[in-house]
C-alpha cells in the first residue's frame, strides 16, 4: 500500500484511469478505487471509434476534441512504453459513404478542415474503393486522416499497467485520501440526478458485435450511423446502438442482428466473417451532451470526470491533463461548457 496518497480516483474506466495517469505524471501519488475492477463498465466495450466532430460551426468543444485527438498518438505511446501493454491505438483514418445530396457539404467541410484542423489532418472526397470500404452509389467516399481507433478494454488495461508501473495503486476498496475525483460513469450520473431537481445525465444503452475479420491497418468505416472498426488484434467491431429506453441494460437482442445485417450489406467483405461475441452496456451521457469536468457540484472540495458517452476515449488525453492542472495547482483552463456546476 502507498504510505501517502495525493489523489484518490473513484472509477477505473477511461476517464478515471486517464486522470490517474496524468496526476501521476505530474508527480502525485495516486490510488484508483473500483469495486468491479478495471474497465468493468462502458470502457470495457468493443467499438473504440475516436472520430472527430465535423469541421464546421466551430466551438470550444470541437476545438478541445481536436487538440485531444492530435495529442493521442504520443500520449498512448508513452503509456504503452511505461506499462508494456498495448492500447490498440492507431490513427488509421476513416472512410464514410457519401450520398449525392451531401456532396457539396462534404466538399465545403474539406475546405474548412484546411484551416480548422491546422493543416495537421485532411478531410477530402475521394473515389470509391474495392475491398474493405463502403459501397457507394455516387462512386465517391469521404476520407479523413484525423480519426483514430482504440481497443477500449485493452486501452484501460494499458493505462492500469502504466499506473502500477509508476507506483500507483488500483484497488477494489479504500477510504478517501488526498484529493478525490469521481469518475463513476452512469451510476455517478444517476447519483447526481437523485440529488438534483432534474435529470443531470443517464446511462444510454449500446450494443455491438465483434467479428473475426483482420483489417488491422485499414481505415475504419462510418456508414449511415454505423461504425466498423478494425482492431489491432485482427478483430473488427461493429456498433453501436443508441437506446434511451430498454428493459435489459446488459443483454443483447435482435438489434444486434440488425447491426450485423446492415454491416454485411454495406461492406461485402464482411459477408463471411465469423462472429466472436456480442456486447451490451450503458454509456454515461450528460444532459448537456458535453463531458462534466471540474469541481463536483455536490461534494465540496472534490472533483468529477464523467459524461464521456461516445467521445470519452477521444477526449480523455486532454481532459485528464486539464483536470490534473485544476486538482494539483488550482489552474482551470477547462472550457466553461464542461463545468459540472453549469451543467446542472
Amino acid at each position: 500500500m502507498i504510505a501517502t496518497v495525493d489523489v484518490t480516483i473513484r472509477g477505473a474506466g477511461a476517464f478515471g484511469l486517464s486522470v490517474a495517469w496524468a496526476c501521476q505524471k505530474a508527480g502525485a501519488t495516486v490510488r484508483v478505487v473500483d469495486p468491479n475492477g478495471v474497465a468493468a463498465g462502458a470502457s470495457g466495450g468493443i467499438v473504440g471509434a475516436l472520430a472527430p466532430h465535423v469541421p464546421e460551426q466551430w466551438n470550444p468543444k470541437k476545438a478541445f476534441q481536436l487538440e485531444s485527438l492530435l495529442m493521442a498518438e504520443s500520449w498512448w505511446a508513452e503509456i504503452e512504453k511505461k506499462g508494456g501493454e498495448p492500447s490498440g491505438y492507431a490513427r488509421t483514418g476513416r472512410l464514410q459513404s457519401l450520398p449525392e445530396n451531401m456532396l457539396h457539404l462534404a466538399q465545403e467541410r474539406g475546405v474548412n478542415a484546411r484551416t480548422l484542423w491546422q493543416g495537421r489532418a485532411v478531410w477530402e472526397v475521394i473515389p470509391a474503393q474495392d475491398g474493405f470500404a463502403p459501397m457507394s452509389d455516387t462512386g465517391l467516399l469521404i476520407h479523413d486522416t484525423l480519426t483514430g481507433r482504440i481497443h477500449p478494454k485493452q486501452a484501460c488495461l494499458s493505462l492500469a499497467a502504466a499506473i502500477q508501473a509508476g507506483g500507483g495503486e488500483i484497488v477494489q476498496a479504500a477510504p478517501h485520501e488526498g484529493h478525490v475525483v469521481w469518475a463513476t460513469g452512469w451510476q455517478g450520473l444517476e447519483e447526481l440526478t437523485a440529488q438534483h431537481t432534474r435529470l443531470v445525465g443517464a446511462g444510454i444503452k449500446g450494443q455491438a458485435i465483434l467479428l473475426d475479420y483482420d483489417a488491422r491497418t485499414a481505415p475504419q468505416l462510418f456508414i449511415d450511423g454505423l461504425h466498423i472498426i478494425p482492431h489491432f488484434d485482427g478483430t473488427t467491431a461493429i456498433g453501436a446502438t443508441t437506446e434511451r429506453d430498454y428493459d435489459e441494460p446488459f443483454t443483447t437482442d435482435t438489434q444486434c442482428d440488425a447491426l450485423l445485417a446492415k454491416a454485411r450489406t454495406a461492406v461485402p467483405a464482411l459477408q463471411d466473417a465469423a462472429e466472436i461475441r456480442r456486447w451490451a452496456g450503458l454509456r454515461p451521457r450528460a444532459r448537456t451532451r458535453a463531458p462534466m469536468l471540474g469541481a463536483h457540484p455536490f461534494r465540496k472540495g472534490e472533483f468529477i470526470a464523467n459524461g464521456g458517452f461516445k467521445i470519452g476515449f477521444g477526449m480523455a488525453p486532454l481532459a485528464a491533463e486539464k483536470l490534473t492542472h485544476l486538482i494539483l495547482s488550482g489552474e482551470n483552463t477547462i472550457p466553461p461548457d464542461f463545468d459540472p456546476i453549469k451543467s446542472l
